[in-house]
C-alpha cells in the first residue's frame, strides 16, 4: 500500500475514534481555563509580591500555567492513538494490510502529530491572549522580545508531549501500562526531581522540565539552568526521537 493511502487510512481511523475528540478538547479547555484563572489570581497578588518576585514576574509564562494539566490530556491522546489497535486486536488486521511496519507506524504518528500541532498551536495562542487579558496592566504584548517565541514554543511543547507518549505507547503496546507510567512520571516524579535540590540537576534534563523552558520569557533571578529556551526544546526533542526509535525497533522485532 502506498504511503499516501496509509496516511489517509490512519486519518480516517483517528478521527473516527471518540477518544481523539474528547482528549484534544480536554487539553484545550483545561489549558485555557486554568491559564486564565492563574493569570487573574496573579494580577490580584502582584502588589503583595516581594520586589524580587516582581522583577522575575513573567506574564507570558503565567498564562501557560494550565499547560501542566493540559499536557496530561495530550499524553492520553498520544497513548490512545497508538495503543487502541492493540487493545482491540485490530493491530493484526492493520499489519496484514500494511506489512511495512515502519510505514504503518510513522504514518500513524505523522497524522496524529499534525493534529496535535494544529490543536497545540491554536491552544497556545488563545491561552496567551486570554491570559494576558486577565493580567490587565501587567500583561505582555505578542511583539515584546521573546514572547512570540514562547507562544509558538507552547504549541511545539504540547505536540512533543503527544509524540513522546506515542513512542512510549508503541514500545509498551498497552494503554493502561503506558498511562500508568507516563501520568505519574509527568505529574509527580518529574516535579519532585526538579524541585528537590539533590536531584535538581537531573530533573532539569527530563523532557517536560527542559521543554517548558521555551515558554519562559523572563529568566528567574536564581535560575542556573545551563541551557536556553531552544536548547531545552532540543533536549525534549531528543527524548521524543529516542521514544519513537524505541517504538519502531520493537514493532519491527516482535509479533503483533
Amino acid at each position: 500500500m502506498a504511503a499516501t493511502q496509509v496516511i489517509r487510512s490512519e486519518w480516517t481511523k483517528i478521527r473516527s475514534v471518540a477518544s481523539t475528540v474528547w482528549t484534544l478538547s480536554l487539553a484545550v479547555i483545561v489549558t485555557i481555563a486554568l491559564g486564565m484563572l492563574i493569570s487573574a489570581l496573579s494580577k490580584n497578588e502582584f502588589d503583595n509580591m516581594s520586589a524580587r518576585d516582581q522583577l522575575s514576574f513573567d506574564p507570558t509564562f503565567i498564562s501557560f500555567a494550565g499547560m501542566s494539566l493540559g499536557q496530561l490530556a495530550m499524553i492520553v491522546f498520544g497513548v490512545l492513538v497508538v495503543s487502541n489497535e492493540y487493545s482491540t486486536g485490530m493491530i493484526r488486521t492493520s499489519l496484514a494490510a500494511v506489512p511495512q511496519r515502519g510505514t504503518f507506524l510513522f504514518s500513524k504518528i505523522a497524522v496524529a502529530t499534525g493534529l496535535a500541532l494544529a490543536v497545540g498551536m491554536a491552544t497556545s495562542f488563545v491561552t496567551f491572549f486570554l491570559g494576558q487579558a486577565m493580567l490587565g496592566e501587567h500583561r505582555a504584548q505578542l511583539g515584546d522580545p521573546g514572547v512570540l517565541r514562547a507562544v509558538i514554543g507552547g504549541g511545539l511543547y504540547m505536540t512533543l508531549i503527544a509524540m513522546f507518549s506515542m513512542g512510549v505507547a508503541a514500545m509498551l503496546r498497552s494503554p493502561m501500562l503506558s498511562l500508568g507510567i507516563l501520568m505519574p512520571f509527568f505529574f509527580l516524579v518529574s516535579n519532585i526531581l526538579g524541585n528537590v535540590s539533590a536531584t535538581e540537576k537531573i530533573g532539569r534534563y527530563l523532557p517536560d522540565q527542559a521543554g517548558s523552558k521555551i515558554m519562559q520569557v523572563v529568566t528567574p533571578v536564581d535560575d542556573s539552568t545551563p541551557y536556553g529556551p531552544w536548547g531545552g526544546l532540543g533536549i525534549m526533542a531528543l527524548w521524543v526521537v529516542a521514544a519513537l526509535a524505541g517504538g519502531y525497533v520493537l514493532l519491527k522485532r516482535r509479533d503483533a
